[in-house]
């Protein structure tokens, strides 16, 4: 019995299996995470002319855009307001009149008529101002006499107006309206043209 307890007493545990030490019932397994994995295709193999024909075919499409890109650098957006239509310049020679050549005693009345004119113009654009000056200094001077007699009233003259704002007047037009003119209330097409790079907004 004495040996017995001498040879326990000269056991010793390892550090490692004195922490896997305890008290419930072991259990020796676990689970992994589902992968929803598949075997690896098998790569195919292709002939090396295939492989270098595509990637030619790659480049030239990539060296056709910068060049085209290059070529529209500086190249702006166009304006169709301000381009002529091609069908208007095919019809040039259709819609082109042919004048009457002006002889020289027509030319020299219309330059003494223009003469004419201008002179009438300027003189009566000096009368307008006349009118306006003559018409200013009866007014300061009415109000200088108002103001010498009463300020109070001389205060409330120099007060503008309120009826006469805001004034509204109808003037002519350039096209006369046309009488019974049916109105033509149709879809609205946007045919704006959008082109490559430009970012447009949302509707």
């Amino acid at each position: 019995m004495l040996k017995l307890l001498s040879s326990f007493s000269r056991i010793s545990i390892s550090q490692n299996f004195a922490n896997k030490l305890h008290t419930s019932n072991q259990l020796n397994f676990h689970y992994t995470p589902v992968l929803f994995a598949e075997p690896l295709k098998k790569k195919k193999k292709l002939d090396p002319s295939i492989i270098k024909g595509r990637e030619d075919r790659k480049r030239k499409k990539l060296e056709k855009q910068i060049r085209r890109l290059e070529k529209n650098a500086r190249q702006l957006k166009p304006i169709e307001d301000l381009e002529t239509p091609f069908t208007l310049i095919d019809e040039q020679n259709i819609r082109t009149r042919k004048l009457q050549e002006i002889t020289e005693d027509v030319k020299e009345y219309r330059a003494q008529l223009l003469k004419k004119w201008s002179k009438y113009k300027n003189e009566e654009n000096l009368n307008d101002f006349k009118l306006i000056d003559r018409m200013a200094n009866a007014q300061k001077k009415a109000l200088d006499e108002l103001r010498f007699e009463s300020e109070e009233l001389y205060q409330q003259a120099i007060q503008p107006d309120i009826s006469m704002i805001p004034i509204v007047c109808v003037g002519p037009v350039n096209t006369p309206p046309i009488k019974e003119y049916p109105y033509i209330d149709g879809d609205y097409i946007d045919k704006t043209k959008i082109f490559e790079g430009e970012v447009t907004e949302p509707k």
